[in-house]
């Protein structure tokens, strides 16, 4: 069967002496890996296909298993996400979050464009931190975790200071926070930002100035809530955590 598609490359990996595996993230069949025979070549004409974070159309032949590229063109390169550390190391924990995370059926065309403005997103400068936060929002909704944070997930409060509790999959007023050892308070501020979180659409994201403060809560409340409801360990992540680390 021949397939068109649009695709982004969330995964490229060598295979054999000149050819790369490639995973897409694609508008219309999920989840697809191809090959691309002769990627690796200086003169390959569809090298530049299998770089990660590449948006392009994607023609390739496939029964069952993986496909193998007959034709493709490039869309966008973002070969600006290639070039710049922390544009790079934020774009890699994107992409293997949505490979990591999301299951075939949880891979749908939203979850393609989701990923497709992330990128541009980063590309046009937008606060790393922030749109990152906001895929993982679209990560945790995708993949059927999406925190309630509209009440009080024990006693329907609506009122008063409410902490993150990821264990019961929303937040927790002041009288129901001791259910729960590991839930984290949330400042006003915070708890706003991710009732936006939730609403927003990556295609929409304008600037959104986040005070220092409530940045590193949202973080805090970020990391509670992947670590416990998707609890894959990723490489790029860690490698975001050596950054901050060292201040990179």
């Amino acid at each position: 069967m021949q397939v068109r598609t649009e695709g982004i490359v969330i995964r490229s990996t060598d295979y054999g002496e000149g050819n790369k595996i490639v995973t897409l993230l694609t508008n219309t069949h999920g989840k697809a890996g191809i090959i691309i025979r002769g990627a690796k070549k200086l003169k390959s004409r569809h090298g530049s296909l299998s770089q990660l974070f590449t948006h392009g159309e994607y023609l390739f032949f496939r029964n069952s298993g993986l496909g193998t590229l007959t034709h493709g063109e490039i869309i966008e390169s973002h070969h600006v996400l290639r070039e710049q550390l922390d544009m790079t190391a934020y774009s890699s924990y994107a992409a293997e979050l949505v490979d990591r995370a999301l299951q075939e059926e949880d891979a749908s065309a939203f979850m393609f464009e989701q990923l497709n403005a992330c990128l541009n997103a980063f590309a046009e400068g937008k606060d790393l931190l922030i749109t990152t936060q906001v895929f993982e929002m679209k990560i945790l909704q995708a993949a059927g975790y999406g925190p309630e944070f509209g009440e009080c997930v024990s006693c329907g409060n609506t009122v008063g200071t409410m902490s993150l509790s990821a264990n019961s999959g929303g937040i927790l007023c002041s009288r129901c926070a001791y259910k729960d050892a590991q839930a984290i308070m949330l400042g006003d501020g915070a708890l706003k930002l991710l009732r936006l979180y939730q609403q927003l659409d990556l295609r929409r994201l304008g600037n959104i100035q986040v005070k220092e403060e409530t940045k590193l809560q949202l973080k805090a409340a970020m990391r509670l809530l992947m670590d416990t409801l998707i609890g894959i360990p990723l490489k790029s992540r860690s490698f975001l955590d050596q950054m901050d680390r060292y201040s990179i």
